[in-house]
C-alpha cells in the first residue's frame, strides 16, 4: 500500500518512472513531462484561452485543446485514449489519470512517481476524491 492510497497494493500497481517534481498528474495525463500544469497564471502552465479556474469545466476545456471530448465512462474502447478527472467533495479537480492501450491506467502521484494501475478506484479517497468526468480522443 502507498500512503494515502489504501487500495494500492504491490500486486495491483507498478512504478513506471522515478520521482520527478518538474511535472504533475495533469501534465502526465496530457503527455507532457516538461512542466507543471495547473490553472495558476504566472506560476504553472495552462492552455491559452482556457479559464484559469479550478473547475471540472476548465479542466475539460483545457483537454479539449488537445482533442479530447467528454464521454460517459472509463471503459476500454479500442482505438481511443481516455482520461479520468478526479475531484474533491467541493467539486475542485484534484487529479487526472490516463488510460493506456489495453485498458490499464497511469497516474502521476503529485511530484512523486508515475504508476500503472488496474482500476481508477485505486487512487480514489481522501487525497484525490473520486472520478467525476471522463474524456476521450482517437489514438494517433
Amino acid at each position: 500500500m502507498v500512503i494515502g492510497f489504501p487500495d494500492l497494493t504491490s500486486r495491483r500497481y507498478n512504478i513506471t518512472s522515478p520521482k520527478d517534481p518538474r511535472y504533475n498528474c495533469i501534465a502526465w495525463a496530457a503527455g507532457d513531462v516538461t512542466k507543471w500544469w495547473w490553472p495558476t497564471p504566472g506560476v504553472s502552465y495552462w492552455p491559452e484561452r482556457v479559464p484559469s479556474e479550478e473547475t471540472v469545466e476548465a479542466f475539460t476545456a483545457a483537454f479539449a485543446t488537445l482533442g479530447y471530448e467528454p464521454c460517459s465512462n472509463g471503459g476500454f474502447e479500442d482505438g481511443f485514449e481516455k482520461l479520468a478527472i478526479y475531484a474533491q467533495v467541493n467539486g475542485a479537480p484534484s487529479h487526472m489519470a490516463r488510460q493506456l492501450p489495453g485498458g490499464r491506467w497511469t497516474s502521476k502521484l503529485g511530484s512523486d512517481v508515475d504508476i500503472m494501475h488496474e482500476a481508477l478506484t485505486q487512487v480514489e479517497g481522501s487525497l484525490y476524491g473520486h472520478v467525476v468526468a471522463y474524456m476521450k480522443r482517437r489514438r494517433s
